[in-house]
């Protein structure tokens, strides 16, 4: 039973518990599948989430990092969606699971034609809280995403099979497709403090 002053404890269990998972596991449908369990748990509260990792900005949306594998494996981040903001068209170039935290979000998946043109891969899709999405060049990589409530904030939360700020990805003209390079870094230097467990230490002692 954890002391009710740790609060960020779901998220240092599904660091764990994703830290086995890449440990012993390298199949990527079975990363995805079982990452994705682990993602739903985490995703049932919202009172893990440190309040600087919850911000928008006024004109674009917010990628923080919540903790990357020290060996590359994975990254875990939190996605802050502002009233109105969306990605441009985008990929990733690894796996990835989105899990809808707060508000909702729209994503609309594309592939690329051998001409280099885009066209829309089926419909576009709606998470709500609780809900959560996979891409990887195997399934489908390119979409483009967006807040779904026009006047509030939504927050999904994202795992990646890197460290997503580092990787060297693309956007992608929605008329003719063409790619661009592109890194996207993190909104903040700061990264949560999983390990201070003093607080529950503390709380057992005589």
């Amino acid at each position: 039973m954890h002391n009710s002053s740790d609060t960020i404890a779901p998220l240092r269990e599904f660091v764990i518990g994703m830290t086995n998972l890449v440990s012993q596991e390298s199949v990527e449908q079975n990363l995805i599948s079982k990452g994705s369990t682990l993602l739903k748990t985490l995703i049932q509260s919202d009172a893990w989430l440190p309040e600087f990792c919850t911000v928008p900005h006024s004109e674009f949306y917010q990628q923080f990092l919540l903790h990357a594998d020290p060996l590359g494996r994975f990254s875990v981040v939190s996605f802050v969606w502002g009233p109105g903001q969306k990605t441009p068209i985008h990929d990733h170039c690894i796996w990835g699971l989105i899990g809808m935290l707060r508000g909702m979000e729209k994503g609309q998946h594309y592939k690329q034609l051998p001409s280099g043109g885009l066209v829309v891969d089926g419909p576009e899709t709606v998470l709500r809280q609780g809900d959560i999405e996979a891409v990887s060049p195997a399934i489908g990589d390119i979409h483009v995403v967006s807040n779904a409530i026009p006047d509030k904030t939504s927050i999904s939360i994202h795992v990646y099979g890197a460290n997503i700020g580092a990787v060297q990805r693309h956007t992608y003209d929605p008329v003719t497709g063409s790619m661009k390079n592109f890194v996207s870094g993190y909104s903040s230097k700061q990264v949560p403090n999983l390990w201070d467990r003093s607080a529950e230490m503390r709380a057992g002692l005589n």
